[in-house]
């Protein structure tokens, strides 16, 4: 198994993620990693690149890449509700007797190449480690329900699994749509 590292979605990272998410067509349909932002895409491959590099430069994108050496290979995007506030399920993931979360963890991705080895698990961890770094927080997600065994085409795993999100401490709020569910933790801030 190789060795992974982490390291948080910058200027200086944007071309270990670019080349990702140029490797796989722009990723999810051309999306960029931009579904969740308030921003609309502008719709093109390049259009959409050179958007989430623009938020990426301005600081309000951000994501923990994963490194197999000196290539990025995953990540797991994070924001406030501010930056990401394109959810699904708005209404059952919204609802007026919860307050907003200080973070929301929103989108994973993992190179074909690299998938069923860990990724998905430490680029979450990582995102908690740079939420912590930035004061921590209440961060709420929204996975897909999953039965044991099930598999389930990684498409439709882009928010990863309740199974994940359990193994890193989260607690399971409720149901979100048809087969996700709200869940939450209290990341402590590190000094």
């Amino acid at each position: 198994m190789s060795e992974y590292t982490v390291k948080d979605l910058t200027p200086e990272t944007w071309e270990g993620f670019a080349a990702l998410a140029g490797k796989h067509n722009g990723v999810w349909g051309g999306c960029w990693c931009l579904t969740f932002h308030p921003e609309d895409k502008p719709g093109t491959f390049d259009g959409n690149r050179d958007l989430k590099q623009h938020l990426v430069e301005v600081g309000v994108a951000h994501a923990a890449l994963v490194y197999d050496g000196e290539t990025c290979v995953g990540w797991c995007e994070y924001g406030t509700p501010a930056q990401l506030p394109r959810i699904y399920y708005r209404k059952q993931v919204e609802t007026p007797s919860d307050a907003l979360p200080d973070h929301r963890i929103t989108c994973f991705f993992v190179d074909r190449d690299h998938r069923r080895r860990g990724v998905s698990a430490l680029a979450l961890r990582g995102a908690l480690d740079l939420i912590a770094e930035a004061g921590g927080g209440l961060v709420e997600s929204y996975p897909q329900e999953t039965a044991p065994g099930e598999k389930v085409n990684a498409s439709f795993l882009f928010n990863g699994t309740r199974r994940l999100f359990e193994q890193a401490g989260f607690t399971y709020v409720r149901p979100a749509g048809k087969r996700h569910c709200v869940m939450r933790l209290r990341v402590v801030p590190r000094a």
